[in-house]
């Protein structure tokens, strides 16, 4: 077995009294004394992620346009500016998921951010299918990446670079700025405003302590998961994988049908939705006694799906899941729990938006 990688911030996680675990082949922090007391702070005020496991690839060459109009589901001629980003799919030729993903519009080319546990395997999978196209990868594995999420990230993040401010407040969603070796871009996984900041490996954590020193307090995977399960944010490995396609897996609306452009997979999702798709994706409330868990069956009227992610919510204080079920499921399912089948609600994601309750 090989010892698990460590990000830049290895050392300021430790500092700052967290208890590492592996993930993805990488030593990470799971909490830095209370998962609970984390989600919390990111709800209400401000926290901040290592996500420097994530692989940064910057693409370009001359045809990087055309090919990753073909490698992804989504369409990059949308993005219209420098720093403009997109959530996409990347799909194998039966329409399964190899890897969700963003890529920005850069002033070279785009920059692509993939999972960590996917990295090899994605990579593989790029290289194979750049044949003929004239394109360049560069994995930058000499950046470092923070997330800054909740109510007051984006204030004290300008706290700590003044000079940047405006330029950030005036960010949108799903825009990014470049500044020198940095990017500040508006995105995140916890269903609260913040930015996700690239940064040079080296400078990682002194902007670590700065932001401590403002005010941002630190979150580890464990809060990371039970805030993005309550924004029905999808988690690669388990919400979809390569046997899933994005129909099935509530990111239809990643899909960009653009007539003409023959991308990965498209073959297959056109005639699954001619066929009809038997899954669809929902949101289930358990209001009751008892948690709802990654892997439990879901029966709607004799027929069955499964929980893909499942967890105590925090804020809402009941359970909630994620699960793939037939396409006819309504308002109500039922799960069982340890052999008994207990009434469940379902609803349409979010849960949690800006640390307040969004179904009905």
């Amino acid at each position: 077995m090989t010892a698990p990688k460590r990000t830049p911030l290895f050392d300021a996680h430790v500092a700052s009294g967290a208890k590492m675990v592996d993930f993805a082949g990488w030593e990470m922090p799971i909490h830095y004394g209370s998962q609970l007391k984390e989600h919390e702070i990111v709800r209400s005020d401000a926290g901040m992620f290592d996500v420097s496991h994530m692989t940064v690839v910057d693409i370009t060459g001359s045809d990087a346009k055309v090919w990753l109009q073909k490698l992804i589901a989504n369409d990059v001629a949308k993005l219209g500016f420098e720093g403009k980003a997109l959530y996409s799919g990347m799909l194998n030729e039966q329409g399964g998921v190899v890897d969700d993903l963003i890529v920005y519009l850069t002033a070279t080319g785009y920059r692509m951010v993939i999972n960590a546990g996917t990295t090899e395997k994605d990579l593989a999978w790029m290289d194979k299918q750049s044949a003929g196209f004239d394109v360049k990868l560069q994995v930058r594995r000499d950046l470092a990446m923070l997330a800054v999420q909740g109510p007051t990230a984006i204030a004290k993040v300008c706290s700590v670079k003044p000079e940047l401010a405006d330029a950030i407040q005036a960010l949108k969603v799903f825009q990014g700025l470049p500044s020198g070796d940095w990017f500040f871009a508006r995105t995140g996984y916890t269903g609260e405003d913040g930015l996700e900041i690239m940064i040079p490996a080296d400078q990682a954590i002194t902007f670590f302590d700065e932001l401590k020193a403002a005010g941002v307090a630190p979150i580890g995977l464990g809060a990371r998961d039970t805030l993005r399960l309550e924004a029905g944010m999808n988690l690669y490995g388990h919400d979809m994988d390569e046997t899933v396609s994005p129909l099935e897996a509530g990111m239809g609306w990643t899909i960009a049908w653009t007539e003409g452009r023959d991308f990965i997979g498209r073959a297959a999702l056109e005639a699954q939705k001619a066929a009809g798709v038997a899954m669809k994706q929902v949101g289930l409330v358990l209001e009751g006694r008892g948690v709802l868990r990654e892997g439990q069956k879901v029966v709607v009227d004799g027929a069955e799906g499964i929980i893909t992610s499942g967890t105590f919510s925090p804020t809402l204080k009941h359970s909630i899941a994620i699960a793939r079920v037939p396409a006819a499921t309504g308002a109500t399912a039922q799960v069982d729990l340890r052999g008994t089948l207990t009434e469940v609600r379902v609803v349409k994601m979010p849960f949690v938006r800006n640390g307040k309750k969004v179904f009905e």
